[in-house]
């Protein structure tokens, strides 16, 4: 008799704390590829069904209820984690009981793991592309403000070596400020910043801090159309929080937006806005922890099984028509091929985009032999 059980998925994203925000973005699009592989028979008719816990945005609650879903609820696979202090807290966990983890997050790279399967971008997928379009745009002086942990330090040490490589390219300065800054964390930091005039400012804030550091800005009266904030962690959560006014004029780089033309994306936001409406806000964070779901169910359907061995040859090559394009799980290193973009805030607190690369780029968390990828200017430019 063929099994009927449901097949039970740890998922682990904040719905309090610094980072839930974001992270309850992650959260929706992670039930909602549940909704639509259960309302198309499951898999193999069975059941998916998520255990789900608030870490919290604490490290420490990311290790206990990992350990938790793996040891109590005898899940094979989790779902979930945002800041990258978060996924390595979690990474001990999954190797020792021989379990996966899916991690729906850009990151710093320079990291593998035979028990991860890596879906947000890679720094070949953003940042070089960011690095290079503001340079190109703006000038090459850059100021680095980040959130005090992992991730920003990491990034800000790409940023730097891509802006160093760079006739011109200049650190100005490296300011961090606490995970759960508040809007007087950056006063001194705004002061500096329209001490030294920097080209651009490149921003690793996370979190519900993210909107502070915009407000500051354009309470201090900096023109974004002469000294931007390019980020690769505002994302239209970021912007929901701080308003289209203090938004508008700056850049992130990503492989997703909402205004992605394409029809799974069409179809994607439709479903979200009918089941969730408001309290949704698409972004790539949300797109990347929504087609990892998929990814995961169509491999086990393939392999029969949710057990590692049997699931991550299925896992590895693999393709799915996610809302950016067709993405695939790079064999060798884990991640996702995906497809850079730049986009603009615009007044409406969407972002217009202003570079895409018309193929996905192939991961290279390791930043071997990384290239711009093939980029194609959008229709609505600078100028607008």
């Amino acid at each position: 008799m063929a099994n009927k059980d449901p097949v039970k998925i740890g998922v682990l994203y904040s719905e309090t704390g610094a980072t839930s925000a974001i992270e309850s973005s992650q959260l929706l699009g992670t039930l909602l590829a549940i909704d639509e592989i259960n309302e198309h028979g499951g898999i193999d008719g069975r059941e998916l069904v998520a255990v789900r816990y608030d870490p919290q945005s604490d490290q420490q609650q990311f290790r206990v209820l990992a350990e938790k879903l793996v040891t109590t609820d005898n899940v094979n696979v989790i779902f979930g984690c945002y800041m990258s202090s978060t996924r390595k807290a979690v990474i001990p966990v999954v190797e020792r009981y021989n379990r996966i983890l899916f991690y729906a997050t850009l990151y710093e790279g320079f990291e593998f793991s035979n028990n991860l399967i890596y879906t947000g971008a890679a720094p070949n997928q953003n940042s070089v592309q960011l690095a290079d379009f503001m340079m190109s745009s703006f000038g090459g002086r850059v100021y680095l403000v980040g959130s005090d942990y992992i991730y920003p330090y990491e990034s800000n040490r790409i940023m730097s070596d891509l802006v160093s490589q760079r006739p011109g390219g200049e650190r100005v300065a490296r300011r961090y400020v606490p995970v759960d800054a508040g809007p007087g964390d950056f006063n001194e930091i705004i002061a500096d910043i329209k001490d030294k005039q920097p080209d651009f400012i490149f921003s690793t804030v996370v979190g519900n801090a993210t909107q502070h550091l915009y407000k500051a800005f354009a309470e201090a009266g900096l023109d974004p159309k002469k000294m931007p904030i390019a980020s690769l962690t505002t994302s239209e959560v970021e912007v929901a929080q701080m308003g289209a006014a203090a938004a508008a004029g700056h850049f992130t780089a990503a492989p997703y937006f909402q205004s992605v033309d394409t029809a799974a994306n069409h179809a994607c936001l439709e479903k979200i806005t009918k089941r969730y409406g408001d309290k949704a806000i698409p972004n790539a964070c949300w797109e990347a922890a929504y087609f990892q779901v998929h990814l995961f169910a169509n491999a086990m359907r393939a392999s029969g099984s949710d057990r590692i061995d049997a699931l991550m040859p299925k896992l590895l090559g693999s393709e799915f028509m996610a809302p950016q394009g067709r993405v695939r799980i790079e064999p060798s290193n884990h991640h996702t091929c995906l497809y850079p973009r730049i986009g603009r805030v615009n007044q409406k607190g969407q972002f217009t985009i202003v570079r895409a690369s018309t193929t996905a780029v192939v991961p290279d968390p390791y930043l071997v032999t990384h290239s711009l990828g093939d980029w194609t200017l959008a229709l609505d430019e600078m100028g607008n």
